[in-house]
């Protein structure tokens, strides 16, 4: 059997000769192998005839036995094709498996939702939701709301101009979306598309209005006169979004009415009140971030119960505000009477004074009850 040889690329062996077989020498690179001797090409396998179009001194055959790679060359192609392998595996791993948060990408987690806030009352963060398919838009982080003039892309614009001390007048403003332009599609809530609450800043003064809005999106509504001070508005209200969305918020503006304010301080914590000659009382123990119930009742002046009459859906309507910053809430009642009572669920944001505001109707005229209430 012939011993292999091996040598560089582009270098000709020389054919050697064992037992009766001849063997070509191999020519890297070279057009042709030729026999010993230095014969004419050898012809194909079966001795055909030479290929078409090509001269016989370019006829290739091919070699008689099996033909030996070289050692050095096979060990640097295994070198390279697993180089190339490695660098593909690697790009490929990277592609299925991307970092979370790529330095300089730019790219931020979600947080999560925009802070707690609705027209009513509920535990401390309570997040964006949905009531009666109206999502919530809360405009305070403890579940306080009316502490901001702008959320979720909407915006309380109050009209140019105060009111004037000791004369009545109008109160005017406008909702806007994030275009800035007017709202003027919104959801009857509690039988009325707007609720506007004004209180002044020691809480000494409250009203409880209904604007009507005219074609610009413009709300107007008559005012009897304000004392001087800083007041506190609230527009709570659901807006219809482009989409249908219902977005129900609470959103608050201070006004300003000159002259010499004279702040009187909160009165006393209670649990009655008496207006008009009818009293109205309440019984629970508000907690901090806990919903609990308040049951009010109203009598007369004889001590009988007062017939209550349905107000704004409801036999009764009650706000409360936190002294210090004015944060709202406004609680919704159960919607059955207990016996007697109008029952309201409570959720206090934080420990602190609050002035309750209760709205009750009887023979068809409303009467505001004020009380003092402190959570511990």
């Amino acid at each position: 059997m012939p011993e292999s040889s091996s040598a560089p690329p582009g270098v000709d062996l020389p054919a050697r000769s064992g037992g009766d077989v001849d063997v070509p020498a191999l020519s890297v690179g070279g057009d042709a192998a030729e026999g010993a001797g230095g014969g004419d090409a050898a012809e194909g396998a079966g001795g055909g005839e030479p290929a078409a179009g090509r001269p016989a001194a370019a006829r290739e055959t091919a070699p008689a036995g099996p033909v030996t790679v070289d050692r050095e060359t096979l060990r640097l192609a295994l070198v390279v094709g697993g180089l190339v392998l490695a660098v593909l595996l690697g790009f490929g791993l990277g592609r299925l498996n991307p970092p979370a948060n790529p330095a300089g990408s730019g790219a931020v987690a979600p947080t999560g939702g925009p802070p707690a806030g609705g027209a009513h009352s509920h535990a401390p963060g309570t997040g964006a939701h949905s009531h009666d398919g109206a999502t919530v838009a809360q405009g305070g982080g403890d579940g306080a709301t009316g502490l901001s003039i702008s959320s979720a892309g909407y915006t309380l614009v109050p009209s140019a101009g105060e009111p004037a001390a000791g004369r009545a007048g109008d109160l005017r403003f406008q909702i806007r979306d994030e275009q800035r332009r007017p709202v003027t599609r919104f959801a009857v809530v509690h039988d009325k598309p707007m609720h506007l609450i004004v209180a002044r800043r020691d809480l000494s003064g409250y009203r409880h209005l209904h604007p009507t809005m005219a074609a610009d999106g413009t709300w107007s509504v008559p005012v009897a006169p304000f004392d001087p001070g800083v007041w506190r508005m609230y527009a709570d209200f659901t807006a219809v979004a482009d989409d249908g969305r219902q977005v129900a918020m609470v959103l608050g503006a201070d006004v300003t009415v000159p002259g010499t304010y004279a702040p009187r301080p909160l009165p006393a914590a209670a649990t009655s009140a008496t207006v008009d000659g009818f009293t109205a009382t309440w019984t629970g123990t508000p907690e901090v971030g806990r919903s609990v119930p308040l049951r009010f009742r109203v009598t007369g002046a004889d001590g009988g119960t007062a017939a209550l009459e349905p107000y704004l859906g409801a036999y009764g309507h009650l706000v409360a505000l936190r002294e210090g910053d004015l944060g709202y809430l406004h609680v919704h009642p159960e919607p059955v009477r207990d016996g007697d009572a109008v029952t309201f669920w409570l959720t206090a944001p934080g420990p602190g004074r609050y002035r309750m505001f209760l709205d009750f109707q009887v023979g068809g005229v409303v009467r505001t009850a004020a009380f003092t209430l402190t959570v511990d």
